[in-house]
């Protein structure tokens, strides 16, 4: 595969995450590090009448509008900002904007309303986000608020589009087509058609009695995924401008890879191979041999047939040394965040990787018999990084992987 020649270096200088166990970056980090979990009852709506009626919901405190996705990402994005600018303003005032977006859902309460030919109020009937929220709606609410007057990009790659989105944005700054960009994802599908869409294909755990421990990634028991919902942006920008405004730089955005394998609606190929191309082009992008991987951040969402899968395609990557880099799912305790997943699951490997630790994959009793790697069960573990791995595989066979490189500097 022919890659084209990168001419800037690109580098991650604001984080900000809306998460189930945090808030913050620091709280997201500290929370992974101490396996604490955000599964609990759906509390949202009424599930009683499904058969999952658990979820990974963000504890919000603060105000949010009818679409909760655009509250985390307004907040996400404001994080990373702020976080970006203490250093200083960013190189020039035209920010780009690269995100991934969740599928969009008619509003319950909208359609019933219409159905029963209720007569609605002028302002409900023409706001932008009746029945629906357009996908680009997010996209034009985050460039007012935040001045990102460049075109934006959207991704709707399910749940690879937050991992698409960095990777995207990483590629137009490398070539020059950009000099920063707010890049991330935001989801929430805990609502009343979204869990049961999601139940209707029996994807998701049904241990509503002990939602604890109900995401249960490469576990011998593991029932389905735990839904998350939240949002992460990071801002990242040409490393020579990070430099020159003196700007505190978190990690290098390395490679990044897709492919699609067009296997199957809901599952993955059995034999891993859009997985091991997203990895291989990954990796290939960023100049560097398997041997170079110091762990990995796994899609991992306790499904029966993705954490087999995955797992094969790792041990093609890697071969012998497969069992001796440590693997870790942010989804065991966070659920997973659909679009949102690779985004929020960037900003924990950069966080533990900067911190020095690789966090756990919590509710790992019984490794499932063709799960035999090495996934850091239950507790968190001291490990260097320099190269970590993340991934992200999507319904329909979309698949993305990025190698995220630790900042010299923080060493």
């Amino acid at each position: 595969m022919r890659h084209l020649t990168k001419k800037h270096r690109v580098v991650v200088t604001g984080m900000g995450v809306v998460a189930p166990i945090g808030q913050s970056v620091g709280e997201l980090v500290d929370g992974l590090l101490s396996g604490r979990t955000g599964a609990g009852p759906i509390s949202t709506f009424d599930p009683a009448a499904l058969p999952t009626r658990i979820a990974a919901e963000v504890k919000w405190t603060g105000a949010i509008s009818r679409d909760r996705k655009m509250s985390f990402a307004a907040e996400a994005a404001r994080q990373a900002i702020d976080d970006a600018a203490t250093c200083g303003s960013m190189p020039e005032p035209e920010g780009g904007l690269s995100l991934g977006i969740g599928l969009e859902l008619f509003s319950m309460d909208d359609a019933i309303a219409k159905q029963s030919g209720a007569e609605l109020p002028i302002e409900r009937r023409e706001r932008l986000a009746f029945l629906q929220t357009p996908s680009d709606l997010c996209v034009s609410v985050l460039a007012a608020r935040f001045a990102l007057t460049a075109p934006p990009a959207t991704h709707v790659s399910a749940c690879a589009a937050g991992t698409d989105a960095i990777g995207g944005a990483a590629r137009m700054i490398a070539r020059g087509r950009r000099r920063w960009m707010l890049a991330g994802g935001a989801d929430s599908m805990i609502n009343p058609l979204g869990v049961a869409g999601f139940c209707s294909i029996g994807a998701m755990s049904t241990s509503n009695d002990d939602p604890a421990r109900a995401s249960r990634p490469f576990d011998r028991r593991r029932n389905g995924f735990v839904l998350g919902e939240g949002a992460a942006m990071l801002v990242l920008e040409r490393q020579s401008d990070a430099e020159a405004r003196g700007a505190r730089i978190y990690a290098e955005i390395a490679g990044y890879g897709t492919s699609f394998d067009a296997h199957g609606i809901s599952e993955p190929h059995p034999d891993g191979r859009g997985a091991l191309q997203a990895m291989s082009r990954a990796l290939a992008d960023a100049g560097v041999e398997p041997s170079a991987i110091d762990g990995i951040n796994a899609h991992g969402t306790s499904t029966p047939k993705n954490d087999i899968v995955e797992t094969t395609a790792i041990k093609r990557l890697l071969g012998e040394r497969a069992y001796r880099v440590p693997v870790s799912s942010t989804k065991s305790m966070i659920g997973h965040c659909i679009s949102a997943a690779g985004a929020v699951e960037a900003v924990a490997a950069i966080g533990c990787m900067n911190a020095g630790w690789v966090h756990p994959t919590i509710n790992l009793d019984e490794p499932d018999e063709g799960c035999d790697l090495d996934y850091v069960a239950h507790t968190a573990r001291r490990h260097e990084q320099q190269y970590v791995l993340s991934n992200s595989f999507a319904f329909g066979g979309q698949n993305a992987s990025l190698v995220i490189r630790r900042w010299p500097s923080t060493m």
